[in-house]
């Protein structure tokens, strides 16, 4: 493993990426410094943000780099929707795909991403407070929607820092 390339829209997949740089001593790029700084072909972690399912970066960092693992970062639990995002986005089986919960601010959208998430905010939280029997899951979307969040926690790297220390065993083992 490389490097770890993130592509981010609030700052939550950077913060990840430098989390996951802390921990393992990789080098971490965003997808505009890797365009100089990491060679093509080489092998990383890519971590990018989620819209409608799809993790963003993806398909331009897969196409100049061996990606090894995907970390998603959205608005849900870490470790939820994993099958359909890696659907969505075309990731291959055969490589790992973590889903991470970050954090929530829709003043720090850009553009007409902002514009997007106020419309969905409206919308969904009408729907969630008309709504008299919520699951957990829906109280915390219709939380985080009201009053933003601040979730990104080292924690929610530990799944994908069990792989990579798996990764490390098996390679070793190799050699």
């Amino acid at each position: 493993m490389e490097a770890i390339i993130y592509t981010t829209n609030t700052g939550s997949a950077e913060q990840y990426a430098k989390m996951l740089a802390e921990k393992t001593g990789l080098s971490v790029f965003s997808m505009e410094e890797a365009k100089s700084k990491v060679e093509e072909g080489s092998e990383i972690i890519y971590l990018g943000w989620i819209m409608a399912a799809q993790v963003k970066g993806y398909k331009t960092a897969a196409k100049k780099y061996k990606i090894r693992a995907v970390c998603a970062v959205g608005m849900e639990r870490t470790g939820t929707r994993t099958e359909e995002i890696r659907e969505k986005t075309c990731v291959p089986a055969e490589i790992p795909l973590f889903t991470l919960q970050g954090n929530f601010n829709v003043k720090k959208l850009h553009g007409f991403y902002r514009l997007m998430m106020n419309m969905m905010v409206k919308m969904v939280t009408k729907q969630l407070e008309a709504k008299t029997d919520r699951t957990q899951r829906e109280s915390e979307m219709l939380e985080i929607m009201l009053h933003g969040g601040e979730r990104v926690r080292e924690e929610n790297l530990n799944e994908i820092l069990e792989w990579l220390k798996s990764e490390t065993v098996a390679q070793i083992q190799e050699n």
